[in-house]
């Protein structure tokens, strides 16, 4: 039998910043209502992160979590990744902040940006540093504060989005080579810049000076998501033999329900088998999947030993899906 390095999930924990804004809030800024938001995204709620409360300090309290789960000390890290769209400055890494705060002084440290896709491409990042060599414990983050690049005019996004943190914290570990190992054992990553204009900023150092609002063609991210999660998680499911059918969860990003509700069909799954959050938490972007995860883990619907799937889209189009066994 060939023995293979996997990387292993220790633990998993999410942080949420402590305000919540629900529906009616908004429609007292904006024009819209409880029942319009509900009934086209399956948001009732979203928390809001506090004045002053910067993406690597829920970045730091969600990784500062998964390290007391699991047991380990911030010494056994050496390597902190933390995905997010909204870094607390351009320079340096929202990462080597989160290095700082949980006094991991060794390894490396860096962002990667794949907007709602982030933390999926990020996860596969970390599997490949793991199973090179270059890493022997990862802190995996998805971390966002998108309530700061909101145009709180616009209806048509201000109320999709909230704020948070995620984190899963991976090891190495030599297992049997078969899928009936623990942790990742698949993933698979693609991108089209064709659609860049279709959920961008409008800012940034390079082209304006500023930071900017989001922007977004919601009937095209729509249309496009539905066709490449579906695709990219059969991918990953025959590249190690498998079908939906042997899936025990399917955690997407949470965006939009409809979206999540359209994948699943496409895929042939029922409710049991996916989970949802949307609308406790709205889209966090890289942050979703990782909070999901947790609040399985909370529910009891993820337990040791699980087949879980892992897809999302985010702007770009990038998109994605990891395989593991929990």
């Amino acid at each position: 039998m060939n023995r293979r390095l996997r990387a292993r999930v220790l633990a998993v924990a999410g942080y949420l910043p402590a305000r919540t804004v629900t529906n009616d809030e908004l429609a007292e800024r904006v024009d819209t209502s409880d029942a319009w938001i509900r009934e086209r995204t399956g948001i009732r709620e979203r928390r809001i992160a506090a004045p002053g409360e910067l993406t690597s300090d829920l970045a730091a309290e969600a990784g500062r979590r998964a390290l007391e789960r699991a047991g380990r000390h911030p010494s056994d890290v050496d390597l902190v990744l933390v995905a997010t769209s909204t870094p607390d400055n351009t320079f340096p890494a929202t990462a080597t902040a989160v290095q700082r705060k949980l006094g991991i002084g060794q390894g490396a440290a860096f962002d990667l940006q794949a907007v709602c896709a982030g933390f999926v491409y990020a996860l596969a990042t970390a599997d490949s540093l793991i199973r090179s060599g270059l890493a022997r414990c990862a802190l995996v983050i998805g971390a966002e504060t998108f309530s700061r690049i909101l145009d709180w005019r616009d209806r048509s996004t201000c109320v999709l989005f909230g704020d948070g943190a995620g984190a899963l914290l991976l090891a190495a570990e030599e297992q049997t080579g078969t899928i009936l190992d623990r942790g990742v054992l698949a993933a698979r990553l693609l991108a089209d810049g064709r659609h860049y204009e279709e959920l961008y900023v409008d800012g940034g150092p390079s082209s304006t000076g500023t930071v900017g609002h989001l922007r977004m063609n919601g009937r095209e991210v729509f249309r496009h998501a539905v066709g490449a999660l579906a695709g990219s998680a059969r991918e990953v499911l025959e590249a190690v033999g498998l079908s939906p059918v042997d899936l025990d969860l399917f955690v997407p990003h949470q965006a939009n329900l409809r979206i999540i509700d359209a994948v699943a069909k496409r895929l042939g799954l029922d409710e049991r088998q996916v989970m949802v959050t949307v609308d406790r938490h709205a889209n966090t972007s890289a942050a979703s999947i990782p909070l999901a995860l947790d609040q399985a883990v909370a529910d009891g619907r993820l337990e040791p030993g699980m087949l879980v799937l892992l897809s999302a889209i985010g702007g770009g189009f990038a998109w994605g899906s990891v395989l593991l066994r929990w």
